[in-house]
């Protein structure tokens, strides 16, 4: 039996994910990227329901997105594979370059994404790419925390 995840996202099967939370509608893929669970985030008009960081241009650009997670101490860097004291957050966008998901990788290697309201997987990067969310198109990194890195 083929799931909605594997509707929407063609590359996922049931073998190659698995959902690590409930459905929430508190917060989606970039907040859950940054490491915030209270705020839903993205640039939109929204000024209640939309949170973004106040020195960040309110506009759908990568730019904008590289800015975001420049504040929470990422730098652009080259690949995804794991790097031993580093975790990364990896920036999609459509072929127009409108964002459109951020995933954040796991100590083990893999990756994490919030799908929209729905739930949390646990995915291999590339696996969400195709025509709901673009491709890869920003790589970012930044020191793992020290308690992090002692696990």
């Amino acid at each position: 039996m083929v799931t909605p995840f594997e509707e929407i996202f063609p590359a996922l099967t049931d073998r190659n994910y698995h959902i690590t939370s409930a459905p929430d509608r508190d917060y989606n893929c970039i907040a859950w990227a940054a490491g915030d669970i209270s705020k839903w985030w993205w640039p939109g008009p929204d000024l209640v329901k939309e949170y973004w960081p106040p020195d960040v241009p309110r506009s759908e650009t990568l730019a904008a997105f590289q800015q975001v997670f420049a504040l929470l101490g990422y730098v652009p860097c080259e690949g995804e594979a794991l790097e031993t004291g580093f975790e990364k957050v990896a920036c999609f966008a459509n072929v127009q370059g409108k964002p459109t998901h951020a995933a954040r990788q796991l100590p083990a290697g893999r990756w994490t994404s919030k799908l929209g309201k729905m739930e949390d997987i646990e995915h291999d990067l590339h696996d969400l790419e195709g025509a709901v969310y673009g491709t890869v198109v920003l790589l970012m990194r930044r020191a793992r925390p020290v308690q992090e890195r002692n696990k």
